[in-house]
């Protein structure tokens, strides 16, 4: 399928890598793409390792798959690395971005990153520690994906992505505008090796 992206999420139960996957899914919508964002786990608990997947079009997606040759890898926990084949399918020219205060040119070494492959860090515990007041890095990975990848407009997301907080948190504000910060800051935060 021509100009179609495929994103690989990679958490523990609890981090939202789902939320994450489906709030992608929201924002292309808006943008008028076709999409789809769905997990993969079964009865796992609070703290076990999770997938979420996107797919991205411009035309209609036929496929009803897991992701096995992902664009994009998100990684919400570094400690998944070397337990999961984080970067399995990852084409040549693939990004893979990480949560953790790890400068990008270690995990090219740790990872074995091929010279086209690009890795990028972010700090999104600690964004979200400050801006939310808890380790939930899911929206700061957002706000990173997003920067990294120019794959939406960033202000059109990042108003949908309100929108949607807004809905869920209508008694909490503050939760929505914590967010918000944590999505800008990890888009301007995020690094490269």
């Amino acid at each position: 399928m021509p100009n179609m992206m495929e994103i690989r999420w990679h958490g523990r139960g609890g981090q939202g890598a789902k939320t994450a996957a489906l709030l992608v899914g929201d924002a292309v919508l808006a943008q008028g793409k076709y999409m789809q964002a769905f997990p993969e786990y079964g009865p796992e608990r609070m703290g076990a390792p999770v997938q979420s997947y996107n797919r991205i079009s411009d035309s209609p997606i036929t496929l009803h798959c897991a992701v096995t040759s992902p664009s994009v890898v998100v990684v919400l926990d570094p400690t998944l690395i070397g337990a999961t084949d984080v970067t399995a399918g990852l084409p040549d020219d693939g990004v893979i971005i990480i949560n953790t205060n790890q400068p990008a040119s270690y995990f090219r070494e740790k990872l074995g990153l091929k010279n086209g492959q690009k890795v990028y860090t972010v700090d999104a515990s600690t964004i979200a520690r400050e801006t939310i007041g808890r380790d939930i890095p899911n929206t700061p990975m957002l706000g990173a994906l997003v920067g990294v990848t120019k794959m939406l407009d960033f202000d059109a997301m990042l108003e949908d992505t309100r929108h949607k907080l807004e809905k869920k948190f209508r008694s909490k504000p503050g939760v929505v505008e914590g967010n918000i910060q944590a999505i800008q800051r990890a888009a301007q935060e995020v690094n490269s090796d």
